[in-house]
């Protein structure tokens, strides 16, 4: 058996290397988890003593096979709750992270079979992020990319948004950036300010940087001919 805290590195090792193809650095994980370095060393050893990561000195650690298990079960429960809670107990959008960190670790296989069949097996959570299939593959990372990386007039579609800063997501749910969501792009200031108009809102939306960073955006697909 392993802890809930082992649990918890496992997922958050996973979550970093989504977004890089490089190993993780034990400064990355504990700024992810808000922990010391000298924590995140102490756990790294016992996971490795489990064969749980693969590291290297000086360079860091990437998941094993085993360990990228782990973390898929925990995330498609961590996904699977919040899109629960939100469909089915009305929860917000911007509530359902914390109250998903708590649930994920403790729910059976039956459970989360129930639930994924009440949702009829969804592929994304609220926040448009992919949900691991039941046989725990990889998903595939979603495009797109921060909308600050385009550029005024071009138009874009919301893929995802981050979910762990509640304050955060009730400001897109306020200005309607969710995923799924259309928006052309007004202007982007040089200190990072976002500018974008929704189709469905009377009034611009501008996003700080400090918000934009937590929506990524593609561009719309090309219609079938």
């Amino acid at each position: 058996m392993l802890s809930d805290v082992m649990e918890d590195y496992l997922k958050a090792i996973y979550r970093l290397q989504r977004e890089t193809d490089d190993r993780i650095k034990t400064s990355e994980i504990a700024a992810e988890l808000d922990v010391t370095s000298p924590t995140v060393t102490s756990m790294l050893d016992k996971l490795e003593e489990r064969e749980l990561v693969d590291r290297e000195k000086y360079r860091g650690v990437t998941l094993t096979d085993e360990g990228e298990t782990v973390a898929l079960e925990i995330v498609r429960h961590h996904r699977l709750l919040e899109a629960y809670l939100t469909e089915h107990l009305d929860y917000d959008w911007s509530e359902v992270h914390a109250e998903a960190d708590r649930l994920e670790h403790h729910i059976s296989e039956d459970f989360e079979a129930r639930v994924a069949d009440a949702l009829s097996e969804p592929t994304v959570d609220p926040h448009g992020s992919p949900i691991p299939s039941a046989d725990l593959e990889p998903p595939e990372r979603p495009d797109g990319e921060s909308i600050a990386a385009f550029e005024a007039g071009d138009v874009v579609t919301v893929a995802e948004v981050a979910d762990r800063d509640p304050e955060v997501l009730s400001y897109l749910s306020e200005h309607g950036v969710e995923p799924g969501v259309e928006l052309e792009i007004l202007e982007i200031a040089p200190f990072g300010m976002v500018t974008a108009r929704s189709s469905d809102a009377d009034e611009p939306v501008s996003l700080p940087e400090s918000v934009a960073t937590h929506v990524w955006v593609a561009e719309p697909a090309e219609p079938e001919l």
